[in-house]
């Protein structure tokens, strides 16, 4: 089932899901970036090497996340059934927005449920939760990838 699902990957419609996907994967983790503490506020304080590195880590979430998407959606086309690796994806950006992402929202709405937002004080600016989201999409992507190899039919 994987290696179908990789060749029906190059058909045109799929490309698409994964070129808009993986623009709008970039426009968030952008967004969350400019809105923990944006790259000129960053440059001052560590230097245009977290700034690259930031983008780079961006852009690395953003393809996966895409490419899980992608094959998700192919992989539900040809069998019917949802890959549950996808949702990681999902809790990846979930996890994002919690952590180094809308300082001013989540400082009021966390507050008010008792949970003090702590964030700030990581170093890099919250370079840390980055990787642990490239660690949960990798987690997904693998989870993802067994689920399709591993896929049972309903009908016996």
């Amino acid at each position: 089932m994987w290696n179908l699902i990789i060749d029906n990957y190059k058909q045109k419609k799929y490309i698409v899901v994964f070129v808009t996907t993986l623009v709008f994967f970039i426009s968030i983790y952008t967004m969350l970036d400019y809105f923990n503490i944006g790259y000129e506020a960053m440059i001052e304080e560590y230097g245009v090497y977290l700034v690259v590195l930031n983008i780079l880590i961006n852009l690395i979430m953003s393809i996966i996340s895409a490419y899980m998407i992608t094959v998700s959606t192919i992989f539900y086309k040809q069998s019917g059934q949802e890959g549950k690796g996808t949702t990681l994806t999902g809790i990846s950006i979930i996890f994002g927005l919690f952590t180094y992402g809308c300082t001013p929202c989540l400082i009021a709405f966390l507050s008010t449920i008792g949970i003090t937002f702590s964030v700030l004080v990581l170093p890099f600016a919250g370079l840390p939760y980055k990787f642990i989201s490239i660690l949960i999409l990798v987690l997904g992507y693998f989870w993802l990838k067994y689920e399709i190899k591993h896929t049972k039919c309903k009908i016996r």
